[in-house]
């Protein structure tokens, strides 16, 4: 026996007796039950790009997204969920490997015939599956890096069917494995081409495995296109037409899961990558992709098991897609990748009212500048300290996300109060100065874990320090520049 394979069993192994530990404490985990019937749960995840976290029915919007509704309604819906990054790639490669993009040479947004991807050290969620025995398959939006080395099909996916990277991306080309189907893909028709695709799959797949779907959306990505059917159905412009459909997309893999017969083997879960671009709608919350504020971070996450997952429980605790890996691995039965993680298995909070599972710090790296490696906030349960901030203040004072490509180190940081104040609007940083101290310390303990680019980007952040009378809420100025002007 190899020394991979020594290690996915040695992994499977201690999973197998932590759930069952956890089992006798009065968790019934669907790893327990999966083993107990011969079978693992098949998993669908399906991911959105730039859907906001209010831009759903369930989540508050006037938008009618009923299927997606529906899964809310007959699952669980999370309020407090974030993403990694609040841009594509660097999201997406943290979703699937556990870890911030910092680590893994995914900082930002890769474009086409890009010379690196996420690396190629990494292990990914669905080399995971794959290890396990499942059937693994990926359609949709990749963006993890375009090279042979880096596609899906590389990376412990059997097949893919979908586009390299973004909409706004040229020339965008539509793949099956790595051969190019059609040099330009229609734009207008990747969610029913998806959709086609998603549902032959779940048709088609023996039951003798269980597999893992990952359907990564191209939409409502700016600029927001759909097809003939949603086109200017849904009143509220293009970006609601996308959305519509998605929504419907949707409703159709439930319809195929429904009809192969599998709705109880099989775990669901919809989110998306990150905030809302230039359109569509963060809720009540500061900010839009690429900033560093809630809205940047915070996106819808819906989970459906019947028969597992309670059905219209809202889960309130604060989590993150970092979180799905680790999470995932505990109740499908996979191995733990070797490189340590930043998620955390919360998965007691799929299946456990009133779970309490680890709150670990997390950090806010933030997209547009210094190629993603300047670090502005970090949050650790309600409570979230910024320490820097754009100095041209456009994403400050507009939430817009064509901001400066400088930060400033805030001369004094800012607190907030998440679970009082989910808007950001009030700095509590004087009244708390002991939670300002702690968060601060353990960001100075975190940094030194990241690769040495992410350690002297810190370094040089934090000795270009904003103007001391630069007020609460407004975008710092540079201490020069503030001289300069008297």
């Amino acid at each position: 026996m190899d020394r991979r394979k020594f290690l996915a069993l040695s992994s499977g192994a201690v999973v197998a007796k932590q759930a069952a530990g956890m089992a006798l404490h009065g968790l019934d985990l669907p790893a327990v039950k999966a083993r107990k019937s011969g079978k693992a749960p098949n998993v669908i995840l399906m991911i959105c790009d730039d859907l906001g976290f209010g831009d759903l029915g369930c989540y508050g919007s006037k938008l009618p997204t009923p299927n997606l509704d529906r899964m809310a309604a007959e699952g669980l819906r999370f309020t407090r969920c974030n993403a990694g990054h609040p841009i594509c790639s660097a999201s997406r490669a943290a979703l699937l490997t556990g870890r911030y993009g910092a680590r893994s040479g995914t900082t930002g947004a890769f474009g086409p015939h890009s010379k690196t991807g996420t690396s190629t050290d990494e292990t990914l969620l669905s080399n995971l599956f794959h290890d396990r025995g499942y059937a693994t398959k990926a359609i949709g939006k990749w963006h993890l890096g375009d090279a042979p080395e880096y596609l899906p099909t590389s990376r412990g996916f059997d097949s893919f069917y979908g586009v390299p990277y973004s909409v706004d991306m040229y020339p965008m080309p539509l793949m099956r494995d790595m051969t190019i189907l059609e040099p330009e893909a229609n734009r207008e028709l990747l969610t029913p081409e998806y959709t086609k695709e998603a549902i032959e799959y779940i048709d088609e797949h023996k039951d003798e495995k269980p597999f893992f779907l990952y359907l990564a959306f191209s939409y409502p990505h700016d600029p927001p296109k759909a097809s003939d059917k949603f086109k200017g159905k849904s009143g509220l412009g293009d970006q609601g037409d996308s959305i519509a459909e998605i929504d419907w997309s949707v409703g159709e893999v439930l319809k195929a899961v429904e009809k192969k017969g599998i709705t109880e083997d099989t775990l669901m879960l919809f989110t998306s990558d990150h905030g809302p671009w230039y359109q569509g709608s963060p809720g009540a919350l500061r900010g839009r992709k690429a900033s560093t504020f809630e809205g940047g971070f915070r996106v819808p996450l819906i989970a459906k098991w019947p028969g597992m997952v309670e059905a219209g429980r809202v889960v309130d605790v604060p989590c993150s897609n970092l979180d799905m890996l680790p999470s995932l691995a505990t109740v499908c039965g996979l191995a733990k990748p070797t490189k340590p993680l930043d998620g955390v298995d919360v998965s007691r909070l799929w299946f456990e009212r009133d779970a309490v599972v680890e709150q670990p710090a997390r950090l806010y790296f933030e997209a547009m500048s210094d190629h993603g490696l300047d670090l502005h906030c970090i949050r650790k349960g309600d409570w979230k300290l910024r320490v820097a901030q754009g100095t041209k203040g456009e994403i400050y004072l507009n939430d817009r996300t064509t901001a400066s490509r400088d930060n400033a180190w805030l001369a004094t940081p800012e607190l907030y109060n998440l679970g009082l104040d989910t808007e950001e609007s009030y700095d509590v940083a004087k009244f708390h100065p002991e939670k300002v101290k702690e968060l601060m310390e353990e960001l100075e303990t975190l940094i030194p874990s990241f690769p040495p680019e992410v350690v002297e980007t810190y370094a040089k952040l934090k000795q270009n320090v904003g103007n001391v009378s630069t007020p609460a809420g407004a975008s710092p100025r540079l201490v020069q520049s503030a001289a300069a002007h008297g």
